[in-house]
C-alpha cells in the first residue's frame, strides 16, 4: 500500500519535542500513517511513543513505517477518546507530549471506496470500518428532522431544513448509493461570502455524525484534564471551527486559577485551580510555503496547552 499523506504543521509539532527528557513518553492519539510519529521519534533520543488509531489500514502501514523504532513504540487499535484506559499509571506519569491531529489523511480522502470525497463512487465515511453506521445509512434512513439537525449543528447551514426536504424527496424515488450522487443532488453552490462548497459542509456533517467526532474530542479533553499530567504539552490540530471552538474553550477553562462564579464579590475557591498555561494565544497555522506544498494544510490550526 502506498501513501501520499503529508503531516501538517510538522515543524511546529517538532519544536514542542525539543525539550523532552530521555526515557519520557509521547502519545500520538491519531497515529494515521505515522508522519508525525516517525518525525517525533527521529527528533528525540530514547523517548518512547504510544500511539493509537481506529483505522486498520493506517495501523498496518504505520507498523511498517515505524519498524526501525519498534523497541520504542507501542501501538493500539483504539479511538483516541479511549486510549487513556489502555495506559498504566507509570506511562501516564511519564507523558511529556500528547498529540491529536483531528483530521483525515490524504489516503483516506483519496481512496474511492472509503467514500469521504464528494467525487467518490461510494458513501461510507467510517474511520473504523468495523462500525455499523455509515454515511449511506444516515443519508437514506434518517428522518427529515434528524438530517436538518445534523446540517444545522455540524455544517451550520441556514437552509438546513430545505436541504433535508430535498434529500428526503429525492430518496423516495432513488436510493442514494454514492458520494458523487449526493454531491450532485446538493449542487455546486458556494456559500455566500465563503469559498467553500455547500456539499463539502454537508459531507463534514455526515462524517462527524458517523464517527461521533465532536463527542470523541470532548471526551478526550475531559480525560486529559483529569489525568493528573505534569510537565506535559498537549497539541491539538483541528480542521474546522467546531473542533477548534471545543479546544479553545477547554484550554481557557484549564488556565483559569479562580473558578468562582463571576457574580461573587470575592474569590472563595482558593484561586489555585489552574492546570497549566496556554502556549499560543492564537492558533498556529501553516506557513505559505507549507500551504503551497500541501493545500490541505490551509485549514489546520494547532493549539498547545502546557500542563505544569
Amino acid at each position: 500500500m502506498s501513501c501520499k499523506h503529508i503531516p501538517v504543521l510538522l515543524d511546529e509539532v517538532l519544536k514542542c519535542t525539543k525539550d523532552i527528557d530521555e526515557n519520557a513518553c509521547m502519545l500520538d492519539c491519531t497515529l494515521g500513517f505515522a508522519g508525525h510519529s516517525k518525525a517525533m521519534l527521529e527528533n528525540t533520543k530514547n523517548t518512547k511513543l504510544i500511539a493509537c488509531d481506529k483505522d486498520d489500514e493506517a495501523i498496518s502501514f504505520a507498523k511498517e513505517e515505524l519498524k526501525n523504532f519498534k523497541d520504542r513504540v507501542k501501538i493500539f487499535k483504539s479511538d483516541f477518546k479511549d486510549i487513556f484506559k489502555k495506559l498504566n499509571a507509570d506511562e501516564i506519569k511519564s507523558l511529556r507530549l500528547i498529540l491529536a491531529d483531528i483530521g483525515l489523511s490524504s489516503y483516506q480522502l483519496d481512496k474511492d471506496e472509503r467514500g469521504f470525497s464528494i467525487r467518490s463512487n461510494f458513501l461510507d465515511m467510517r474511520m473504523d470500518t468495523s462500525l455499523d453506521l455509515d454515511a449511506k445509512t444516515v443519508i437514506n434512513t434518517y428522518s427529515k428532522e434528524q438530517l436538518a439537525e445534523l446540517f444545522i449543528n455540524y455544517a451550520q447551514l441556514k437552509d438546513a431544513k430545505n436541504l433535508a426536504e430535498k434529500i428526503c424527496a429525492y430518496r423516495q424515488k432513488h436510493y442514494i448509493s454514492s458520494a458523487k450522487e449526493l454531491a450532485q443532488l446538493i449542487g455546486n453552490e458556494k456559500l455566500k461570502n465563503r469559498s467553500i462548497l455547500k456539499s463539502v459542509l454537508v459531507f463534514q456533517a455526515l462524517r462527524i455524525e458517523v464517527n461521533q467526532e465532536l463527542k470523541a474530542l470532548q471526551e478526550l479533553l475531559e480525560t486529559v484534564s483529569k489525568a493528573g499530567l505534569r510537565n506535559c504539552k498537549l497539541l491539538i490540530i483541528s480542521f474546522h471551527s467546531l473542533e477548534d471552538a471545543l479546544v479553545k474553550t477547554a484550554f481557557k477553562q484549564w488556565a483559569k486559577s479562580c473558578i468562582c462564579d463571576e457574580n461573587l464579590y470575592k474569590c472563595v475557591c482558593g484561586n489555585n485551580h489552574s492546570l497549566g498555561k496556554i502556549i499560543n494565544k492564537k492558533p498556529l497555522v501553516a506557513s505559505s510555503s507549507e500551504i503551497k506544498m500541501n493545500s490541505r494544510s490551509s485549514c489546520a490550526k494547532m493549539r498547545v496547552f502546557h500542563f505544569i
